[in-house]
């Protein structure tokens, strides 16, 4: 996935100057793709020159115009194309199970410290997917509305999010307990 196609999804969902688009990459798209602010105001011009993207002047009192980003027709197109483009099942690259797996050759032990630091960053992460999901998706709010393929569809990558990050603390749990029995 290009970075093009994750800023084209957050601005269907929202329009919003570059900084709003930064802000969304921090708070929940940058859980399954990053992009550095500097990476997302470059893209955002190559997408403007491009007709991706269309920009308008906002004022602000107090404060500098901003411009606002929404989708242009040609943006559309360019995510629908991609949509249906097949991609290949993603490959795990994961620097601590090399490391597990090299512990062998020298203190096991050693490496219970950083497993316990990936830990409680995974559980951090897994609190704050279940506190989104409680606030923005509130089980008795199910079934009261009409299907929102939008809202539907945010929810069920949320639900991932949280099944990968309960996935990462149950395995952490086993190599923890598997790297204090040596």
């Amino acid at each position: 996935m290009a970075l093009e196609h994750a800023i084209l999804v957050s601005l269907l969902e929202k329009p919003g100057s570059g900084y709003e688009l930064a802000r969304r990459f921090e708070r929940s798209i940058g859980y399954f793709w990053t992009a550095t602010h500097q990476q997302i105001y470059r893209v955002l011009k190559r997408m403007e020159n491009d007709g991706w993207v269309a920009a308008r002047e906002v004022p602000q009192q107090g404060r500098p115009d901003k411009k606002e980003y929404s989708v242009a027709d040609l943006g559309h197109a360019a995510l629908s194309s991609w949509l249906h483009e097949p991609i290949e099942p993603e490959s795990v690259r994961h620097d601590l199970a090399v490391k597990i797996r090299g512990a062998a050759f020298d203190d096991p032990a050693g490496l219970v410290r950083e497993v316990e630091r990936h830990r409680q960053a995974h559980a951090g992460r897994l609190a704050h997917y279940l506190a989104g999901e409680e606030r923005d998706f509130p089980p008795e709010s199910a079934g009261r509305t009409p299907p929102d393929a939008e809202r539907e569809l945010q929810h069920v990558v949320l639900r991932g999010g949280i099944a990968y990050e309960r996935m990462m603390i149950a395995w952490l749990d086993d190599v923890l307990a598997t790297l204090r029995r040596f």
